[in-house]
């Protein structure tokens, strides 16, 4: 128990709790936003909504090409504040070209879907606008969390993010569908008011590292991203294609929650991110984490899975009305597969993903897609919502699996 009181020591002695804090919070309004428009629209608006979303979650995570994720790790693990800034200056622009390319291509996807479903091209292109706020969003986080003010970072998460779903919460009563997507357009360039001029004007493109090591990262941190988001919107897309938007909508439903939890690990983690990268090396260090992690998660995994599994049908009607309370089979299967997810998955991803291991999330981020669509496209013919959940759970822990295994390899050659 004394590793695990100078673990967490540590933790709020870097300011992790900020960082933490931020991203619960945003959880939090992501989750209220999502009630609140489940409740107003009718099924077959939410369940288009649904779809276009599910596109944009696999959009989002190649973001500027992996830019900011490259601009996190590389900036963590040097020392120098000009390197700092020149890295970001450079990832910035070259970002951005990227940003704008991708946000064309989300465009093209739309084309699959305009034919089946009325009036769904303003909503591709209202998320189309919100891709770009959300690069300099990112961005403008990544830099904060290189230059260690986890304060700053929290700061402009908060404000996005509770200013941002009180518009959508406005603007979704005042005018429905339109105001929602106006809402969430918008709000990421808030982000722009925190924008350092000072970081860009004068800096010299000058780094240690090769701009093919920094694109290398990058790319295969979005591969990774881009194959984890699109295992949680493969989903309803494979949904909306093989059934209806009303089953879209029931299965969305069941996994709202379950989904959710895994922010308490992917927060927690994220929080540690700098200092993970920073001591990729140190074997005992890693072990420690490991051990501490399963600590505090192994038995709050127990706790919400018991807690769910008893109440899931009131959890259901509490949140999402009554006409939604025959999908709690469901909801426990995903939520089994969730709490796995964060013993697993979330903890092994995201430490290969510090000590620069990226290749490795990549491929088994695709693995892991690739067996849910095929154990998909046998489940949900035969069981419908119900296979579908048990396609994305087993899924989700044979990815686990191999991501630890991956791990424990890496940490078998360090000294």
């Amino acid at each position: 128990m004394k590793s695990l009181r100078i673990f967490i020591r540590d933790f709020f002695k870097n300011k992790g709790q900020h960082v933490f804090l931020s991203l619960l919070i945003a959880k939090i309004c992501a989750f209220l936003g999502s009630l609140f428009v489940i409740r107003i629209l009718p099924e077959n608006e939410f369940g288009i909504l649904s779809i276009v979303a599910s596109v944009f979650a696999v959009f989002a995570p190649f973001s500027g090409f992996g830019s900011q994720q490259s601009l996190l790790r590389f900036g963590s693990v040097t020392f120098d504040d000009n390197e700092k800034k020149s890295l970001s200056k450079y990832l910035l622009m070259k970002g951005f070209f990227y940003q704008l390319l991708l946000s064309v291509l989300f465009l093209v996807v739309s084309l699959f879907y305009i034919t089946r479903y009325e009036d769904i091209f303003y909503i591709f292109l209202l998320f189309a606008v919100r891709l770009v706020g959300f690069y300099f969003l990112n961005h403008i986080q990544s830099e904060f969390r290189i230059f260690g003010n986890n304060r700053g970072f929290a700061r402009i998460t908060n404000v996005v993010n509770v200013l941002g779903v009180s518009l959508l919460l406005l603007l979704s009563y005042l005018f429905g569908l339109k105001g929602y997507l106006i809402a969430i357009a918008f709000t990421p360039f808030l982000a722009l008011f925190w924008f350092k001029k000072e970081h860009y004007v004068s800096v010299a493109e000058s780094f240690s590292f090769s701009k093919k090591e920094i694109f290398s990262y990058g790319l295969h941190a979005s591969g990774t991203a881009l194959l984890s988001d699109a295992l949680f919107s493969a989903d309803v897309l494979m949904i909306s294609f093989l059934m209806n938007e009303t089953s879209v909508a029931n299965y969305k439903v069941a996994i709202l929650i379950p989904a959710n939890i895994t922010f308490l690990a992917l927060t927690f983690m994220q929080s540690d991110f700098p200092v993970l990268a920073k001591n990729f090396k140190n074997k005992r260090f890693l072990q420690d984490y490991i051990a501490n992690y399963y600590k505090i998660f192994l038995p709050v995994s127990l706790l919400i899975f018991m807690v769910g599994f008893w109440f899931k049908t009131e959890i259901l009607e509490v949140f999402f009305t009554g006409k939604y309370s025959d999908n709690s089979s469901v909801f426990i299967i995903l939520l089994g597969g969730f709490c796995l997810n964060m013993l697993l998955r979330n903890l092994y991803g995201n430490l290969l993903s510090a000590v620069g291991k990226m290749k490795v999330n990549t491929l088994v981020s695709f693995l892991t897609l690739l067996l849910l669509v095929l154990f998909s496209a046998f489940l949900v013919t035969k069981f419908g919502v119900i296979g579908m959940a048990m396609s994305l759970s087993l899924s989700m822990t044979l990815g686990g699996l191999l991501l630890m295994y991956s791990f424990l390899l890496y940490l078998k050659d360090l000294k």
